[in-house]
């Protein structure tokens, strides 16, 4: 079947799970994009671009986006000949945190309201993400001061499923390589911003620096036009010590960085997934990630008390063991990194592709039918 990717955020993770997604379906996907720019203004206007410049819906089977764009606004200017929708939400307004001195702008959660009631099909990419969605969707209809849409709640998560996206790896890799001589590479390959949580990551190195322990530095990850300040105070607290300063676009490069690794830090308040995490696993690194948010589900169990720290002095304290004695985790690399293998594209790509047929299946189901995409919910009654 024949489908339409609309992804308004063509960056980051949502860049990587799209290319992910079209290169090993079994569905023929045509990929529409606009820059990983402006989020605040995506969410307002993609719909608009859009709906100018994808052509004849009609050519498509059903059609797959993402939550960064008013899907409500895309079908009513669509004139009422949209295909069907499967929505994957990677973040929602709902639950990201605000940046320091930000004000929510409840229009924007508003939008992931709408856009979630519009989707045929609702994926969301974490346990953690989905549990935290619908604890906080009952709170925002809450605030509305009448007629409070309550039964919402209800038809959104009737239709709506978690299913951990692929990630862009060799399923096929062996054996991590052996760690090189010198002092252990520590690695962040996580975006430069606030919801990663910069200055815990650097007020670790820095005590466990203190302590005598030497290390070398790869910050990787992506960069935005304003850097935080942890990161240029970094650059000059741990001069040489910083073997790879800045964003590394060459995925090959960038996974020789990850191979050499020893340990792979997270510090986020903001992670519905973890690829990040997960690449970085995969190719070797010892995972050190804090015990909340997506990591403890994407993390094996077994591994939840050497590698999930509960606060900055469990995360400097678990830091400091792993680069004093690196070859006393060591055996628990090669472990971890076959069983990330179960996040590669060819391993979830068949859960993915069903998805899609299930997504027209249902469509024709309740054409034959004489029904709607959005019945359960018009029936219901309003509690304002």
């Amino acid at each position: 079947m024949k489908f339409l990717f609309l992804e308004p955020f063509y960056g980051g993770s949502h860049r990587d799970f799209a290319k992910g997604w079209v290169a090993h379906s079994g569905h023929d996907i045509h990929l529409a994009t606009l820059p990983a720019r402006f989020w605040k203004w995506r969410m307002r206007g993609a719909a608009l671009h859009f709906s100018r410049t994808v052509g004849d819906l009609a050519a498509y089977d059903g059609i797959v986006t993402t939550g960064l764009m008013s899907l409500a606004d895309f079908k009513a200017l669509c004139d009422g000949c949209c295909p069907p929708v499967l929505l994957y939400l990677h973040e929602s307004q709902t639950t990201y945190p605000l940046a320091p001195g930000e004000q929510m702008d409840l229009q924007f959660v508003f939008t992931d309201l709408t856009t979630a009631l519009c989707a045929d099909r609702i994926l969301f990419n974490s346990q953690s993400h989905f549990d935290r969605f619908f604890r906080a969707l009952p709170g925002f209809i809450g605030r509305m001061p009448e007629f409070k849409p309550h039964w919402a709640t209800k038809v959104i998560r009737s239709k709506a499923a978690v299913l951990h996206p692929g990630c862009r790896f060799d399923p096929d890799l062996l054996y991590p390589a052996p760690l090189p001589g010198g002092p252990p590479l520590v690695v962040w390959n996580h975006r430069w911003e606030f919801d990663k949580n910069p200055d815990a990551f650097f007020s670790a190195l820095d005590r466990v620096d203190r302590m005598g322990i030497d290390f070398r530095l790869a910050l990787l990850g992506e960069t935005s036009q304003f850097q935080p300040t942890a990161f240029l105070e970094a650059r000059s607290r741990f001069g040489e010590k910083i073997v790879h300063y800045g964003y590394e676009p060459d995925k090959d490069e960038y996974t020789r960085w990850l191979k050499r690794g020893c340990v792979a830090v997270s510090t986020a308040i903001q992670e519905n997934f973890g690829i990040a995490a997960v690449e970085s696993m995969r190719h070797g690194c010892l995972p050190l990630l804090p015990r909340r948010l997506s990591y403890p589900e994407i993390l094996p169990k077994e591994f939840h008390r050497l590698f999930l720290y509960a606060d900055d002095e469990d995360l400097a304290s678990k830091l400091a063991a792993i680069l004093r004695q690196p070859e006393h985790f060591s055996h628990h690399r090669p472990v971890l990194a076959d069983m990330m293998a179960r996040h590669a594209w060819s391993s979830v790509i068949d859960r993915y592709d069903r998805e899609l047929d299930l997504l027209v299946e249902s469509r024709r189901q309740r054409t034959k039918d004489g029904r709607g995409t959005m019945d359960d919910g018009r029936g219901m009654r309003d509690e304002g």
